[in-house]
């Protein structure tokens, strides 16, 4: 299966690497190695995860409380949004409408 981020989720991938690296140097690289293992991980699993909003897959990261938004059309996982967990919902389900 090919997998496809979409700009909104290379935007998501970007602010979420700024506010790691913050944190700590480095931290920023770590995330951004974690959650690409995690969409690598989409050739083989996508589809398998539950959907939220109606129409999305979420897929969990390993590692950062984030997750990850895709929807499959024909052979390909394409991915909306990569989102923090930690936000209220009414909040992602505003990101997704934009995504």
């Amino acid at each position: 299966m090919k997998i496809r981020i979409l700009e909104s989720a290379s935007q998501d991938l970007i602010d979420g690497f700024h506010f790691y690296e913050k944190q700590a140097i480095g931290l920023g690289n770590y995330f951004l190695d974690s959650l690409f293992s995690d969409i690598d991980s989409l050739q083989v699993y996508a589809g398998i995860h539950p959907i939220y909003f109606d129409t999305y897959y979420r897929m969990l990261s390993k590692r950062f409380p984030f997750a990850i938004y895709y929807r499959i059309v024909d052979d390909e996982a394409l991915i909306y949004a990569i989102l923090d967990c930690r936000r209220s919902p009414a909040w992602i389900r505003k990101q997704l409408n934009k995504a």
